[in-house]
């Protein structure tokens, strides 16, 4: 698979649960029939390892979420610290003044599998999803799940299926949302040492 991202390289499907599994701060991207839209997202976890699904709250009464029933896909891009800009600006804005991608001049490809857009700009992994449809959560709940089918990340930061944060990736390093435009950068990395 040729990817349109440099330093992208493919993330094995069971080792896609470990792009979201520390927390990071979302892009949800999404497109149905001309339209599209970028949201950020702070709440998003792996909910099952074979097959990779997850789970993302994503308010029903957005476009994105208007998208995603439509078209039964989506994309999770994780910025990365370089990004918090961009990330801040998709989050406070509703796609339904106007398209984000032009707005903000976001450049994306659509994923291979799904058709979704990926971002490209200061994004360091993608995931493509396809909605798994919940009839009982679909009118009461925000949270929607999904099988990711595919999965991409910045070998300069993910490699052998594992997250890589140096000072010398800093700009890669993931996002944390804090609240009010604040996020926490992923930072020095500490390895456990067994117990006596």
């Amino acid at each position: 698979m040729t990817l349109p991202f440099e330093h992208f390289q493919p993330v094995a499907l069971n080792h896609a649960s470990r792009l979201l599994n520390h927390g990071p701060t979302v892009l949800v991207t999404s497109a149905q029939e001309g339209r599209r839209n970028i949201m950020a997202a702070a709440w998003s976890m792996p909910v099952e390892f074979t097959p990779p699904r997850v789970a993302i709250v994503i308010d029903k009464n957005t476009l994105s979420r208007e998208l995603i029933a439509a078209s039964g896909v989506f994309a999770i891009c994780i910025p990365g610290a370089a990004a918090a800009d961009l990330t801040y600006a998709v989050g406070t804005s509703s796609g339904r003044e106007g398209d984000k991608f032009s707005r903000f001049n976001i450049p994306s490809a659509p994923g291979a599998l799904t058709g979704a857009p990926l971002v490209a700009a200061g994004c360091v992994a993608w995931l493509e999803c396809r909605l798994i449809p919940e009839r009982h959560t679909e009118d009461a709940y925000d949270t929607c799940f999904a099988e990711v089918v595919a999965a991409a990340a910045d070998e300069r930061v993910f490699s052998s299926g594992h997250w890589s944060f140096r000072e010398d990736n800093a700009d890669l390093h993931t996002l944390h949302h804090l609240g009010a435009g604040h996020f926490a950068r992923a930072s020095a990395m500490i390895k456990a040492k067994p117990l006596p």
